[in-house]
């Protein structure tokens, strides 16, 4: 390879005529795409449209089926298992990919660590990394263990380690999944900063106006084609959505049910008070959809955790059906009608290394129990049935669910909460790290469900899922209730308004909403 530099229009790295397939599965079809120094290319499309399969591509963790990747103009075989690094391409993965018991400066220079006659040289690390650090305009202790910090400073650790090896392109996937919005700001200006010193920025996330905000150009992929590259300026959000899923979305939310208020309380919360959270109450109608919206750390995720035997709670009290309930477990909530959805379904949800019909049936193996045993074929037909209802979709049965989607595992986690028949059903962030199209069936399943007369709780950082979705919206702040709103209250401004404690007595609380 050469050794000219590349001029600002000139790509830095380049897929041209990009192909892929697994045995006999094409997932990739002849796609380009490039990205140049100094500017954030987003890549977006929804789940299994091959921007995963093109990213390893273009970090030398896969090799095309057929195709050219182009480095500074020139045509190249990228090494494997991660050494493309050593080009200068690095990827920053959604799972961030740190040792918690190291310090900053180790996790920095981890596997590349500064030897002087056999022995690793700290010192110099760690003053390089502080180095790294300071410019990034980040107050991060070198010395501190990754343990200890936030998930915005382990994203800013993240970046430090791709500068730390001398990165030119730099791929980041749903980098700000799990950051606060004012997080998400922070990590922004440093992206900004990367941009300014010439480093190529490959962004790939699932919300699109952070992808309005931030990116130069953008590529849509659907089904593992190149459906457009466009300057980010002459698209909108709702033109980005309509390319990715190869359909209108004016019906993303579905209409709006007219809510009962004479329909029957299943569920009362009243000063609920546990690790977290103080006097929190509110009420569930039968077949309401009711939105807990807030700031992240407001404590809406810890309310659910203690009303279902996941977190004690040391005051209050909850009512199921007008029967008092103080659930140990989540399997006494379940026995009460009660199902819990986890926004980290990854690491609590679902078992990442075996198939579907496990752990769609691991809530529910007593119904498909016959004299002590298990009936295979029971499970069998709950599969099917919920491979219909949800439109799970998977190459074959036998496929690990840590292989499937984001918004496929959320369907089986939605398959998995309704084997038990539940009657009220609290889902967490519903579509975190999901794309557009999944989206729009999970928020019209959601729909189907209340209208059925199943009662639903659905907690979200995404203020327009709130509002698309509720009946009713709860808004918490610093683990209090600072308001309820319904109807034409339920805008983002008002929620805002109470989430940031501009609106609201502190003490709303006091009274069920």
């Amino acid at each position: 390879m050469g050794e000219a530099v590349p001029s600002a229009e000139e790509p830095i790295l380049a897929a041209s005529r990009i192909s892929k397939s697994f045995g006999e599965v094409p997932v990739l079809f002849s796609v380009d795409f490039d990205v140049r120094a100094g500017e954030v290319h987003a890549l977006i499309g929804e789940n299994g449209a091959g921007k995963s399969t093109l990213i390893k591509i273009l970090s030398g963790l896969e090799a095309p089926t057929s195709g050219t990747i182009l480095l500074d103009g020139q045509a190249t075989d990228l090494p494997r298992n991660g050494e493309a690094e050593a080009l200068g391409i690095v990827v920053i993965h959604q799972e961030l990919n740190l040792a918690e018991h190291l310090t900053v400066a180790e996790s920095i220079f981890l596997g590349r660590e500064w030897t002087r006659w056999g022995f690793v040289r700290r010192t110099d690390m760690r003053e390089e990394a502080k180095r790294i650090l300071d410019g990034l305009h980040v107050s991060i202790d070198p010395d501190a263990r990754i343990n200890t910090l936030s998930v915005a400073d382990k994203q800013m650790v993240e970046i430090a380690k791709a500068i730390s090896r001398d990165a030119r392109v730099l791929i980041m996937d749903e980098p700000t999944a799990v950051l606060t919005p004012a997080e998400t700001e922070y990590f922004f200006a440093q992206v900004q900063r990367l941009k300014s010193k010439g480093v190529a920025i490959v962004f790939i996330s699932h919300k699109l106006d952070e992808v309005m905000k931030l990116s130069d150009r953008i590529t849509v992929l659907r089904d593992g084609q190149l459906i457009a590259t466009v300057e980010t300026g002459d698209l909108t959000p709702d033109s980005i959505a309509e390319m990715m899923v190869g359909r209108e979305l004016s019906n993303l939310y579905p209409p709006k049910q007219e809510p009962d208020f004479d329909a029957p309380i299943v569920l009362e919360v009243e000063k609920l008070t546990a690790p977290g959270v103080r006097n929190v109450s509110f009420s569930l109608r039968k077949g309401e959809i009711l939105g807990f919206a807030g700031l992240i750390g407001s404590g809406r995720t810890a309310v659910m955790e203690a009303i279902v035997g996941l977190q004690g709670r040391s005051g209050g009290s909850v009512s199921v059906r007008g029967q008092p309930v103080e659930f140990k477990t989540v399997a006494e909530a379940l026995r009460a009608g009660l199902v819990y959805m986890t926004k980290d379904r990854k690491g609590k949800g679902l078992l990442l290394n075996i198939g579907l019909q496990p752990n769609l049936t691991l809530l529910t193996l007593f119904r498909h129990m016959r004299a002590g045993f298990l009936v295979e074929s029971s499970e069998v037909e709950a599969m099917e049935r919920a491979t219909r209802r949800f439109d799970i979709r998977a190459r074959d049965a036998s496929v690990r669910v840590g292989q499937l989607s984001g918004g496929n595992q959320q369907k089986l986690m939605l398959g998995k909460a309704m084997e038990s028949d539940p009657e009220i059903i609290i889902i967490d962030e519903p579509t975190r790290g999901i794309d557009v199209g999944t989206k729009q069936q999970i928020y019209h399943i959601i729909a189907a469900l209340a209208k059925e007369g199943k009662s639903i709780i659905v907690v979200s950082s995404e203020m327009q899922e709130v509002i698309g979705l509720a009946h009713r919206v709860v808004v918490m702040r610093e683990g209090r209730r600072t308001g309820t709103l319904e109807g034409a209250e339920i805008t983002e401004g008002e929620i805002m308004r109470y989430a940031a404690g501009l609106k609201g007595d502190r003490e709303d609380d006091r009274a069920s909403a």
